[in-house]
Parts: C-alpha cells; sequence; structure tokens
C-alpha cells in the first residue's frame, strides 16, 4: 500500500479535475471569442517552441504544506522534478511513464504519462482547440488554459498559467498550474527562474532505484 506521503504527491501530478480560479486569481469576463481563440494559438506555439524549460517549483497543498525544487523539462516527454533533499522524493517521466520515486520508504510507482494531466503540458503536438478552454482572469497579461480530454475523463484536467513574455517562446512564460483531485485537495505549482530552450543531456532523466544498484532511465 502507499504511504500516506507518496499518495499526496502522487494527487498533486495526477490530479483529476481542476478548480476554477487558477493561484488564486480573481476571475472575470473573458471577452471576445476571438481573443480567447488567439490566446489558445499563442499557447499551442508556446508548447511547440519551448524545447526546454528549467525552473524552480514551489508545490502547496490545500493544508499549506509546501514543498520545493527544481523542474528540468525537455520535449517531447520528458520531465523531471527534483523536489529539496529532505523530502527525499523524485519525479520522473522517460516520455513513456511518470515514475514517482520515494527514497526514504524505498517505493517506485509508475503511470503511463497519457494518463496524466501532465500529458497536455509533455505533448506540444496536442491540438489545444480540440482539448483546451481559456479560463478567465482579471489580467490582460495573463493567460490561463484549462486542458481535458473530452473521451477520458478519467485522464483529468490540468489548468495551465502563462503569462505575456515577449522574450519567452511564443511570447508566453509558463508560471505554473493548479489542480484539484478527486478527493477535493487543491495543489498549487508555482514556478520561477525559468530558462527556456537550454541544453538539457538526456542524462538529466536518469535516476537511481532505491531497490537496486544502478541508475534508471
Amino acid at each position: 500500500m502507499l504511504n500516506f506521503r507518496f499518495k499526496s504527491i502522487a494527487a498533486a501530478l495526477l490530479a483529476t479535475s481542476m478548480v476554477a480560479t487558477p493561484l488564486a486569481l480573481p476571475t472575470a469576463a473573458i471577452g471576445q471569442q476571438a481573443t480567447a481563440s488567439n490566446d489558445l494559438a499563442q499557447v499551442s506555439r508556446h508548447l511547440k517552441a519551448m524545447q526546454s524549460l528549467r525552473a524552480n517549483f514551489t508545490q502547496t497543498d490545500r493544508t499549506g504544506q509546501t514543498l520545493t525544487g527544481t523542474l528540468t523539462l525537455k520535449q517531447p516527454g520528458r520531465i523531471r522534478f527534483e523536489y529539496q533533499k529532505d523530502a527525499q522524493l523524485l519525479v520522473v517521466s522517460d516520455g513513456r511513464a511518470l515514475t514517482m520515486i520515494d527514497y526514504q520508504v524505498k517505493q517506485v510507482q509508475r503511470w503511463p504519462i497519457r494518463n496524466s494531466p501532465l500529458g497536455a503540458l509533455l505533448d506540444p503536438t496536442r491540438d489545444l482547440t480540440k482539448f483546451g478552454k481559456q479560463v478567465s482572469t482579471n489580467d490582460p497579461d495573463v493567460v490561463s488554459v484549462e486542458v481535458r480530454d473530452p473521451s477520458r475523463p478519467e485522464y483529468g484536467v490540468i489548468t495551465l498559467i502563462f503569462t505575456r513574455t515577449p522574450s519567452a517562446p511564443g511570447g508566453l512564460s509558463l508560471v505554473g498550474w493548479v489542480a484539484l483531485d478527486s478527493q477535493n485537495k487543491r495543489t498549487t505549482i508555482r514556478l520561477s527562474g525559468q530558462q527556456y530552450n537550454v541544453a538539457v543531456p538526456d542524462t538529466a532523466f536518469a535516476w537511481t532505484d532505491p531497490r537496486a544498484k544502478g541508475p534508471r532511465r
């Protein structure tokens, strides 16, 4: 059986539903439909142009518990959440599966990446006009997009939050996302110090199996 701590981390990354007010931003009217369509297209351009990303992240659950760490992403499909040292946690995707490693209890769990809301972030070929919907904010410099596959509701929903940043890929910068799992547990991910399209070696997504010796990929 998964320990409670491991379940909490899994809920943060494999959420099954999503809140309507991302990153505590107050909602407002979306405006014209053409604007929403243009924003979805811009998000698609950003995801296609974002070949890699390094950033710091802060993860906060509904109780206020916070974990920090570093995020590394490389398209297509690879991502690494390296949590603060005392957490002894690591989450890695090799493009096919999301692997969660708890070094404290020497436990490893894997899920198909397509079953995770993170699939929306890690598949730049995904057509957001079919799966995405703009969520309103009161700030014209903030773009919020909710992504779900209506034919696969069990795969969940992710609301991605961007700020308009001319120097970033596609003119947008990913600043985080907010998730609410099937048990009404809200988790917020905030990014800072984003570095786009930097060199990231494939070895960045290797990991050491606590149950055996040697790195895994």
